[in-house]
């Protein structure tokens, strides 16, 4: 398999970021849909992200939904909870001044119930121009009012699957695509890409590609053949939920075999794709709590920017922000959080954030370690020392993890300490 040839994504470290829970827009009980310019709140903190050290923004849904923004109603216009078109335009350009690159989640699995398509199938029968959209079983004599049997995601009454077979999808899909990259983005994030028949993708990404060559492309897959999905999807990179439950596990069970197994698989990986790798994000519990302890986070921190991947920041967690993600209606809501109006409002966690500034330090001065190869040197229940060294040329450190004392290093090539934290 040849790896994804879009080469900018090498130096990328992204600040993802949930828009809609970061500038403090109504998810539940939303009762009016007009305009608010809520997004300009976020364009104001990209200084935030370039002093952090990070190369661009991995955005959550900012399209005009329902609820939560993963139940879209228009994939071409900005959420009027966030503002309008003008203040999305507004953002992709102050970031382009700044050097940050913008990848825009896109869910093309499925569409809000409330979607305009839908609801002229739902008014109009089987003789809708948009019942090709979606997966449809209608009685036998239909009636006004008569609704069909519809395909969901994951059971979610409200969110209408989209039938992937249909060549209509494949060019709504392609046409949002084409849509926003020429507005200046960079990217699309595939929400719930692992429901989606791999298939699907590898007819729609050339088609884009023609026009945007550089542009990156990321499934969200949780779990299956990451290889063999990469493969048939054409997809440049895949969530990597397995180090991420690597990583966490392994610190909150004093288990660094787990770890270090687990390095082994992602190593496999890195030699077909590079996958995009986290330790937190919107839909998981943060990292300090899941791990139940801001040393162990560290320890998360160290790994994740050490190893092979294209990282990301969860916004928060570059201040041990809290939060668990429950079931439930709002099951969400502490892992999306509003976002203050400044920096100088952050009163807790600044020491994470210059952990995370100099982690990111070392990254940046080591460029290699994009699809570097990591070997375990030593490995017990509480200790783990690996090499992370350059997949060409010259290039390597060494890193030292110990969950007892809560303590990290990274050393470079003459044993000299690039960091070091101890708790």
């Amino acid at each position: 398999m040849q790896r994804s040839s879009v080469d900018w994504v090498d130096h990328a470290i992204w600040w993802h970021v949930y828009p809609l829970g970061f500038c403090g827009a109504p998810i539940r009980d939303v009762t009016s849909r007009e305009t608010t310019h809520r997004l300009p709140h976020l364009t104001s903190w990209l200084p935030y992200a370039v002093d952090l050290g990070c190369s661009g923004l991995l955005l959550g849904p900012v399209f005009e939904s329902t609820s939560h923004g993963y139940d879209t109603t228009d994939y071409l216009r900005l959420d009027p909870r966030l503002g309008d078109d003008a203040d999305l335009d507004a953002l992709i350009a102050a970031a382009k001044e700044k050097g940050l690159r913008i990848v825009l989640d896109g869910v093309f699995n499925h569409v809000g119930r409330e979607h305009p398509a839908f609801q002229r199938v739902l008014e109009q029968g089987p003789s809708a121009p948009e019942a090709d959209w979606f997966h449809l079983t209608w009685p036998q004599e239909w009636a006004p009012g008569v609704e069909p049997e519809y395909a969901t995601f994951e059971g979610h009454g409200g969110l209408v699957a989209l039938d992937h077979s249909s060549p209509v999808v494949e060019q709504l899909v392609v046409d949002v695509m084409l849509h926003w990259l020429r507005r200046g983005i960079d990217g699309w994030r595939l929400d719930a890409a692992y429901a989606v028949p791999p298939e699907f993708w590898a007819r729609v990404l050339p088609r884009v590609r023609e026009e945007f060559p550089s542009a990156w492309f990321l499934g969200e897959v949780i779990h299956g053949d990451y290889v063999d999905i990469v493969r048939r999807s054409t997809i440049d990179s895949l969530t990597q939920y397995e180090l991420w439950k690597a990583i966490w596990s392994s610190l909150l069970d004093t288990n660094f075999h787990e770890l270090a197994w687990s390095l082994t698989r992602h190593g496999e990986f890195v030699e077909h794709f590079v996958p995009q790798t986290f330790v937190g994000n919107h839909d998981t519990t943060r990292i300090a709590t899941k791990v139940g302890d801001e040393g162990l986070a560290v320890l998360a921190v160290t790994i994740l920017l050490t190893v092979a991947g294209i990282p990301s920041v969860y916004y928060g967690d570059e201040h041990a922000f809290a939060g668990e993600k429950t079931e439930g209606w709002s099951g969400d809501d502490q892992v999306r959080p509003v976002f203050p109006d400044s920096p100088n409002d952050l009163a807790l966690g600044g020491w994470m954030y210059e952990i995370h500034q100099r982690l990111i330090g070392v990254r940046r001065r080591h460029p290699w370690l994009v699809d570097a190869i990591t070997e375990t040197a030593e490995v017990s229940n509480e200790r783990l020392v690996y090499r992370s060294r350059a997949r060409h040329g010259d290039g390597s450190i060494t890193v030292e993890l110990e969950t007892t004392t809560r303590s990290a290093v990274v050393r470079g090539e003459d044993g000299a300490e690039l960091f070091a934290y101890r708790a």
